[in-house]
C-alpha cells in the first residue's frame, strides 16, 4: 500500500475528536446551576438527566456566558442556568412524552441544546436569592414572549436586563422563551449524544 493510500485509511479509520464541551459552573464566574430536568418537578414531570448532570457547554459558548455573567454582575445580579447542553437521546425521550412543534423540538433536526450551545437562563441576586420574572421556566405562554406586558416595571426591567447583557455576549433571543438563548457556534454543529455526567 502506497504511503497515500495508507494516510487515507489511518485517516478513515480515526475516531471523531471529541466534541469540545466545558463545564459551565467552572468556566463562568458566579453561575448558579439548576438543572430543571435533572428533577422530576419540571414541565414533563419526569427526571431525564442522572444525579450528577452538569451544565455543558461548548467551549465558545461558555466564554460567551461568562462575558454575560460578568455584565450581570456590575448590574447587581448573578445568572442561573435551567438548561444547558441535553443529550439528544433526552431529545427523543422528551419528544416521545410531548411530541409537539413549540414546546419540544423535533429531534429529527434537533435543538440547539444537543449541539451544546444554547442556554435556558435567569437572573437571581449576588447572595442567591430568587427574583421574580415574568414566569416560571417552561410556563409556555403569551406572558413568557419577550414582548408580553410584565406583572410590574421591575419584572420588565430584568427581563430586559437578561436580554441585553445576553445580546451584548453574542447571544441571540428565542421570541417565545423569555429564558432561552443560543449562541451562533449552534451553525452546523453537531447533534452530540455524550453524558452530562463524568468528564465532559
Amino acid at each position: 500500500m502506497s504511503g497515500s493510500f495508507l494516510g487515507l485509511a489511518l485517516l478513515a479509520a480515526a475516531p471523531a475528536a471529541p466534541p469540545d464541551l466545558v463545564d459551565a459552573a467552572s468556566a463562568v464566574p458566579g453561575l448558579a446551576v439548576d438543572l430543571r430536568y435533572a428533577r422530576a418537578d419540571n414541565f414533563f414531570g419526569h427526571a431525564f438527566y442522572p444525579p450528577g448532570a452538569r451544565c455543558l457547554l461548548l467551549r465558545p459558548v461558555a466564554e460567551r456566558l461568562a462575558r454575560a455573567s460578568a455584565a450581570a454582575a456590575r448590574a447587581g445580579y448573578r445568572l442561573k442556568v435551567w438548561d444547558c447542553y441535553r443529550p439528544h437521546a433526552v431529545q427523543w425521550a422528551m419528544w416521545e412524552r410531548m411530541p409537539k412543534k413549540g414546546y419540544v423540538a423535533d429531534p429529527r433536526t434537533g435543538s440547539h441544546h444537543n449541539r451544546g450551545a444554547a442556554v435556558d437562563v435567569t437572573l437571581i441576586l449576588l447572595d442567591g436569592s430568587e427574583v421574580e420574572m415574568p414566569t416560571a421556566f417552561d410556563a409556555f405562554g403569551p406572558a413568557a414572549r419577550h414582548g408580553a406586558k410584565a406583572s410590574s416595571p421591575e419584572v420588565g426591567g430584568r427581563r430586559d436586563l437578561l436580554r441585553t447583557v445576553m445580546e451584548a455576549a453574542g447571544f441571540r433571543i428565542n421570541r417565545a422563551e423569555w429564558w432561552h438563548y443560543e449562541a451562533p457556534e449552534a451553525k452546523g454543529a453537531p447533534l452530540l449524544d455524550v453524558p452530562v455526567t463524568g468528564a465532559p
